[in-house]
């Protein structure tokens, strides 16, 4: 059995031209004329919600200089300068399209723009900021498909899977039983990486293949998670959900406490009976799979708060 690397590097780099195709949960709060804005609990865009629900967990004043990777085309940014004008933001993509999309949402905003992949950036870079922030964008990151655990017990001088053997002795890891699995190897990396540079509050958010429970709708939400990373089919390349369990893990052997939950904590929903109907209804109405769609979005993506002990 052989293993391959799902990497989206190329694809950022040459062929991202848009992410209207990717209706992401930041993208999906931009329009005030959105049917979503009617059931929230507080209309807001994601930005905001999410400095919002941050401020509540650090130490007032403690951070000052901000690290946002992934970025999409700035809006997050854009709303944490609007709620703090003072912070020194560095923004760093891979792709060159869209690092010109941030740099027109925050024009005028005291931001750096550096265009580099995040994994070619010497440790000591990171050492530099307060915040690191990975939003909807570690999915993105490579993956290793293939696997199995006969194979990461064989004796090789294979690199990578002597990397994931290190990885998961050093920090615990599971390994699964039968059959091929996928491990997320940059995900993975990422975290110890941004961990070991003792930054000392880091948030990652993604698409999760485990879920937590909370939320007003967890009783009647259709979604189901495997606990295993699966693939997700996107314009031009595919990622993989995230084992949020495992980087937690990881986060708390260096160190760190770890809050760990949904989008539903970011981003609270009204609670009415229009929305559980909607949400248990097959209703073919345009609005209704808009917000069905949405809300299921709140149950699969997770966070994790990482806050250096």
């Amino acid at each position: 059995m052989t293993y391959s690397i799902n990497d989206t590097s190329d694809y950022h780099i040459n062929g991202m031209d848009t992410l209207g195709w990717e209706l992401t949960v930041c993208n999906a709060l931009e329009s005030r004329n959105s049917p979503l804005v009617n059931i929230l609990a507080r209309d807001a865009t994601l930005g905001i919600h999410l400095y919002d629900f941050l401020q509540t967990r650090i130490d007032p004043g403690s951070v000052c200089r901000v690290l946002e990777t992934g970025g999409g085309y700035g809006f997050v940014m854009r709303d944490f300068l609007v709620k703090n004008p003072g912070l020194q933001s560095v923004m760093l993509d891979i792709s060159p399209w869209l690092l010109e999309q941030q740099k027109k949402t925050l024009s005028g905003k005291n931001v750096n723009f550096i265009e580099k992949d995040f994994f070619q950036c010497d440790p000591g870079f990171f050492r530099g900021f307060d915040m690191v922030l990975l939003n909807e964008v570690a999915g993105d990151f490579p993956a290793v498909t293939g696997l199995s655990s006969s194979l990461l017990t064989k004796d090789t001088q294979d690199p990578v899977i002597n990397r994931i053997r290190e990885l998961c002795l050093k920090y615990d890891l599971p390994v699964h039983g039968q059959g091929e699995f996928t491990f997320n190897l940059g995900a993975v990396e990422a975290v110890e990486r941004l961990c070991t540079a003792g930054i000392k509050y880091i948030y990652l958010s993604e698409h999760s293949c485990e879920g937590s429970p909370g939320g007003s709708y967890s009783d009647i939400v259709r979604v189901s998670f495997p606990g295993v990373p699966e693939k997700i089919q996107l314009r031009g390349h595919y990622e993989y959900t995230l084992k949020f369990s495992s980087l937690k893990r990881i986060a708390e052997k260096l160190g760190y406490s770890v809050i760990r939950g949904n989008y539903t904590d970011i981003i609270p929903l009204q609670d009415s009976p229009r929305i559980r109907f909607i949400l248990t209804s097959n209703t073919q109405n345009d609005e209704h799979e808009i917000i069905r769609h949405f809300v299921e979005d709140l149950y699969k993506y997770e966070y994790l708060f990482m806050i250096r002990d």
